[in-house]
């Protein structure tokens, strides 16, 4: 777009110079290719032009960047108010892309993040302190990774994948506020995403087992196999009608 806009401004100052002294056979050429360019690109420019009138109202839709929306400016906003606003937006989105390649490109793209991950966005609009992005705790780890590898000299940063939290605890003013902040998040709360988070974890875990002790990894998945082997035997049998007797 930016691109575009700056074709546009080189045109216009071109075309004011049509009939001076600087309008010669070079200049006609020059003139000609601009105008070229532009007739080739409107299209194309004002589908960019749409496509980005729609992003900016998504993110409005989302309050994003939330720097722009303080809290105590706004009414108070919940993961039903946005999940509503969104769902309504997307509808009238999709009945205005009439064929247009940019604008499907950017609605199946945005519609399909929200139906996927939709639903992990709205916690942070009900959690207290929950950030609607993770890009100040990825600016936070690329720190401690360039520290990692500046005191140790290596390339990889394995350790911070299981450490890494507790170098952000160090972080904090004192052991009260670091209290405080724990204190924002509902214990319920806290107990439904800890389980979450150990059901993704549960992969890397059991490669990390399996990496360190094998033999009791394999041990242990033979237990639970033959364990659910009789548990869905004894299930079968109870369920299985006795014979009537002669």
């Amino acid at each position: 777009m930016k691109g575009y806009q700056q074709l546009q401004a080189i045109a216009e100052g071109l075309h004011q110079h049509v009939g001076s002294q600087t309008d010669n056979a070079f200049f006609q050429q020059w003139l000609a290719q601009v105008d070229r360019a532009l007739a080739e690109t409107q299209t194309l420019a004002e589908s960019l032009q749409k496509a980005h009138h729609w992003l900016l109202n998504i993110a409005a839709c989302l309050r994003y960047p939330p720097s722009s929306y303080p809290q105590q400016n706004l009414e108070p906003v919940t993961s039903q108010i946005i999940e509503t606003e969104m769902t309504a937006l997307l509808e009238r989105f999709q009945q205005q892309i009439t064929n247009n390649r940019v604008l499907t490109a950017l609605f199946e793209a945005v519609n399909d993040r929200w139906h996927r991950y939709g639903q992990d966005l709205l916690h942070c609009y009900d959690i207290l302190g929950l950030p609607a992005d993770n890009l100040h705790l990825e600016s936070l780890f690329n720190h401690l990774r360039r520290h990692q590898r500046r005191i140790n000299g290596r390339k990889s940063t394995k350790e911070l994948r299981a450490f890494g939290q507790f170098q952000v605890l160090f972080l904090a003013d004192s052991e009260t506020a670091l209290l405080e902040q724990m204190r924002r998040v509902p214990l319920t709360a806290y107990d439904k995403y800890r389980q979450r988070l150990a059901q993704a974890e549960a992969p890397r875990v059991f490669i990390h087992r399996l990496h360190r002790n094998p033999k009791t990894t394999v041990q242990l998945l033979l237990t639970r196999y033959l364990d659910r082997q009789a548990e869905l035997s004894s299930s079968l049998s109870v369920s299985r009608p006795t014979p009537p007797s002669m």
